[in-house]
């Protein structure tokens, strides 16, 4: 053996130093708690320690009517001063009203100068000045606070939008106004209060019954390692059980959806649709609704049917591809440690992913804070320009747009690193899918070095090496990192478009262009088949790689076109297989699922007290259910790899040799009774 792919594996090495180099910069501009905390209108973070907002956590409006949307208020754009507060106001009041009264009333004006800005305190002052100067806001209204800052308290009474449960409040400039006005100021802010209830319900779910899922987990992990112990002895037998389990998990399912059906009938409301009562944050109505049963009975009925045709026409396939699982089995079987490094795949991403998200925090908080001119007089040439705190009261702006003020607006710069900062954000992303990239491929090409080493053995188990597994991750590091980094960066190109063609998508939702639209979804649809086809090949590429050490272009194509002399094979052993290892995912998912939904539903008589009172008791079953099937499959992807690579070294051994003394098969015995190969006899002189 020797290296491959050199030059790309320098330049891998000088991406991954320029990352850190990266990493390191966005650590010394970056400040986090932008982030954490909201920023008043004097670039001021609220709630920091150490600082005069220090106990004032909350973000105020002064005047939240000139906020477009939520969205402006989180991205602090709102054009309006914005203060730290120690509370949100919890009453109706004007600055006119409390003036008026704040000599025999001075608790009003103490209550109301909190709002107002830090050090303000002259309540002789005209009322025209103090708003044009905005001194104080010209109302409060009753808010609590969400995302840390101040949001109308909005409630539905009887179907009509009430504020406090009022309808209507004054503006503090001599107008009575309807609470519908803040509609437009609030867009949206009931769906996201709603949102809130139910992420703090799921929170609560989760702190109960996180143990449960801890549980629930370790039990699927232990059934996957024990069906994979087993599948080396009774591949056949445990394959028709998982057919027979899915099946009763499906039919059990119809079954109680029918039930269900069935026993809502006659209940006041329960025949209204799905359309009928609309969107609900509480997902059990639904669940009170004969149609939802129904739906759920059909769904799983055809999925039944598809499951069953497929057994019948697939019947004899299915046994060429239990004969091969059996193969693999036994090669799993001298070589346990394989089914361990899904760990280090695991450790390896969740690292790229930790460097990606703390690099992307940092880049996005480099910015330094960004003043412009706050008008009210809306011709005022100066508005939105930006502005100097510290010298602001020397220019002429305020002689000319009387009341303008230089408040903080966002965080950004007008430096050399400011201005590439979007730049470097997509050198972070591209990084960070070339490095996810080569970690998969990395534990590819080790498991298919490992496994080659067993078929190419002519004595089973005696000429296979003493530590396969290390010996293939160490050939794999030290000859053909560059050839690993190649295929990734194939890769890790075509989903940095993928990634940007859903960011324009996404952009261009509500252009009327319908051939920009139709532009977009075909290019889409392309970069998903050649992402799907580029991962079939590299795969392949990386099993030529372990076994013949060669670059990674001559082993995606020598593995391309033997895949092709072999298609009817390919379509025949591996894909089969790959819906066997699918089927063994559900059921492990399946089984653990239906364990956990009685566990969770207290339909466990001997584990009722022990079952967690849950707001939502899909919340851990979902995760329970998610989570096994993962689990399920990282232990499941070495036996496809297994597999793959198998099946790969049984064509290329067909191709070199023919069987005879001087050739002979290298595959073992039971593998030449699956395609009906059988070995040639030696020639006599």
């Amino acid at each position: 053996r020797h290296c491959t792919d050199v030059i790309c594996c320098v330049i891998f090495i000088v991406v991954i130093l320029g990352y850190i180099a990266l990493g390191i910069v966005a650590w010394v501009h970056g400040d986090p708690r932008k982030v954490i905390y909201p920023t008043d209108s004097y670039g001021q973070f609220c709630g920091q320690k150490d600082t005069l907002n220090e106990n004032k956590t909350i973000l105020f409006y002064f005047n939240i009517l000139k906020c477009a949307s939520p969205i402006v208020l989180i991205n602090l754009q709102c054009p309006t001063t914005q203060l730290c507060v120690s509370k949100c106001p919890d009453r109706f009041a004007t600055y006119i009203d409390v003036q008026a009264s704040y000599r025999y009333k001075p608790d009003q004006w103490n209550y109301f100068r909190q709002f107002c800005k830090p050090g303000f305190n002259n309540p002789r002052k005209s009322v025209a000045q103090v708003l044009r100067d905005e001194d104080c806001p010209s109302m409060i209204i009753p808010s609590r606070p969400f995302l840390k800052r101040c949001f109308p308290d909005f409630s539905t009474k009887n179907g009509v939008l009430t504020v406090a449960n009022q309808t209507t409040f004054k503006d503090g400039r001599g107008k009575t106004r309807n609470v519908t006005d803040l509609r437009e100021a609030a867009n949206g802010i009931n769906n996201v209060l709603d949102a809130r209830s139910v992420g703090m319900k799921i929170f609560e779910d989760y702190a109960i019954s996180w143990y449960w899922i801890l549980i629930g987990l370790f039990i699927a992990m232990v059934v996957s390692l024990l069906f994979l112990v087993l599948l080396r002895f009774t591949a056949g037998v445990l394959f028709w059980i998982f057919i027979f389990g899915v099946i009763g998990i499906i039919g059990y399912g119809i079954w109680h959806c029918y039930w269900e059906y069935d026993h809502l009938k006659g209940i006041p409301g329960s025949d209204l649709t799905v359309y009928d009562i609309g969107f609900q944050t509480d997902f059990r109505v639904y669940l009170q609704l004969r149609q939802t049963w129904l739906a759920f009975m059909v769904i799983l009925c055809a999925v039944e049917v598809i499951i069953v045709l497929m057994l019948i026409f697939l019947r004899n396939r299915i046994r060429i591809a239990i004969a091969l699982l059996k193969e693999g089995s036994r090669a799993i079987g001298y070589i346990m440690s394989t089914l361990f490094y899904p760990i280090v795949t695991f450790i390896l991403i969740a690292i790229c992913i930790s460097y990606w998200a703390v690099t992307a925090v940092f880049l996005a908080t480099s910015g330094e804070p960004v003043y412009k001119v706050m008008a009210n007089q809306t011709l005022c040439k100066y508005a939105n320009l930006t502005c100097d705190p510290e010298t602001f009261n020397t220019t002429n702006v305020t002689k000319l747009c009387p009341g303008a003020q230089c408040t903080f607006a966002f965080y950004g710069g007008e430096s050399l690193y400011h201005k590439y900062i979007f730049i470097f954000q997509l050198a972070n992303a591209f990084v960070f899918l070339w490095l996810v990239n080569f970690a998969i491929a990395l534990g590819q090409c080790t498991l298919a070095g490992a496994f080659a080493s067993y078929y190419w053995a002519s004595r089973k188990p005696a000429d296979i090496p003493l530590w396969p597994l290390f010996s293939s991750f160490g050939r794999a590091i030290r000859y053909h990192t560059g050839s690993l980094a190649f295929g990734a960066l194939i890769l890790a190109v075509v989903q940095l478009i993928r990634v940007i063609l859903e960011y324009l998508d996404h952009k261009l939702k509500g252009t009327q262009n319908s051939f920009t639209r139709f532009l977009l979804c075909c290019l889409k649809c392309c970069f998903w088949c050649l992402e799907k086809f580029l991962k079939f090949i590299n795969r392949n590429a990386y099993i030529m790689i372990a076994i013949y050490g060669k670059n990674f272009c001559t082993s995606a194509k020598e593995a391309f076109f033997l895949l092709m002399r072999n298609v009817v094979r390919v379509a025949v052993l591996d894909k089969v297989t790959d819906f066997l290892l699918f089927l063994g995912k559900i059921l492990v998912a399946g089984g653990v699922g239906v364990l956990a939904f009685f566990f969770f539903t207290q339909r466990i008589p001997v584990f009722a007290k022990e079952a967690p009172a849950l707001n939502y008791y899909w919340v851990p079953l979902l995760t329970v259910i998610i989570g096994s099937y993962l689990v399920a499959h990282g232990f499941f992807s070495v036996y496809a790899m297994c597999v793959d690579t198998l099946f790969l070294c049984f064509c290329e051994d067909l191709e070199r040799n023919d069987g005879s003394t001087a050739k002979p098969y290298f595959m073992s015995a039971s593998l030449h009774r699956i395609l009906g190969k059988k070995e040639l006899s030696p020639k006599k002189a």
